[in-house]
């Protein structure tokens, strides 16, 4: 087909146009996401502290390099991948689960209990994280409490580096399982009826139904959801923070509190500006691992 002089000026306009209403889009991720970005690069090739504020000269790779020698970063990469990687396999198959419940047809009152499973992320995160402190609290917990009356010993929920992150992956799952729970529920209803009811004529149990019409149906879903929750999780700042701290010592530090603590806590912004790059070019390189294995398998559909 020949293109018209009008309809190549058309094609431009709509182009032209296209790009006015992403703009706003774009404006938002310069300023809120790659500005940023760009920032913390600068500043970890700096020597920015509190003792140079005002004064700070070009480094190089001196804050990478004493990063990289020191045996805490190794020690705050395995806590963020076992707090990512615990999070994730915990909520997304009960998110999934939760969501196969609820779209039981002979279940009643599924309106009373989406609203239910809706509370945790309906309150405010802070509030949630001070009533779970309190809860797992070492003297008055009511999780020792019923430790306690079940005949068990009360345990360090909180101050011991075997337990820290136990409940750490509890509250989180807490706090996010309605959202992987509401989004699963939205993939779930959109799968054909039809096919159901097909799997129900020709015999199909519960289970052959679940691994011969639900799963393969959404494995696409499944993937992007997994790993949006792991990047997610990675980042998730305020769990750990409040919580814990990061203690005891650095045994719950993750990377993204630990270049907090070193750049508000310690003054050292350069340093804590290392500690953000390193984990936002770890991020980077498993976005593009992940990416990778979706587009494979779109080409495997």
């Amino acid at each position: 087909m020949v293109e018209t002089d009008d309809y190549k000026v058309k094609k431009k306009k709509v182009e032209y146009r296209s790009i006015v209403y992403i703009l706003p889009a774009i404006i938002v991720l310069v300023f809120l996401d790659f500005y940023p970005i760009f920032e913390s690069v600068y500043y970890s090739l700096t020597d920015f502290n509190s003792a140079h504020f005002f004064n700070f000269g070009f480094v190089g790779l001196a804050n990478f390099i004493y990063v990289f020698t020191s045996s805490d970063l190794w020690t705050v990469i395995g806590n963020t991948l076992v707090w990512s990687i615990g999070s994730t396999v915990v909520m997304v198959p009960a998110g999934f689960a939760l969501a196969l419940i609820m779209n039981q047809k002979k279940m009643r009152g599924k309106t009373i209990y989406r609203t239910m499973y809706l509370f945790p992320w309906a309150f405010p995160a802070f509030i949630t994280i001070l009533v779970w402190s309190n809860m797992l609290a070492y003297t008055g917990g009511v999780a020792n409490e019923l430790l306690n009356v079940m005949g068990f010993k009360s345990l360090d929920w909180l101050t011991s580096p075997k337990y820290a992150m136990i409940s750490l992956i509890l509250v989180n799952f807490w706090l996010s399982f309605p959202y992987y729970t509401f989004v699963y529920t939205s993939a779930v209803q959109s799968i054909p009826q039809e096919l159901y009811e097909a799997a129900e004529v020709n015999g199909y149990g519960s289970l052959r139904t679940l691994t011969s019409v639900t799963l393969p149906l959404l494995r696409r879903q499944i993937a992007f959801i997994t790993i949006f929750g792991f990047i997610f999780t990675w980042n998730n700042f305020y769990v750990p923070f409040l919580l814990t701290g990061g203690g005891p010592g650095i045994s719950t530090e993750i990377l993204i509190t630990y270049s907090y603590l070193q750049a508000f806590s310690y003054s050292n912004y350069a340093l804590g500006a290392a500690y953000a790059v390193i984990s936002i070019v770890i991020l980077l390189v498993f976005v593009v691992v992940a990416n990778h294995y979706t587009k494979m398998m779109t080409i495997l559909d």
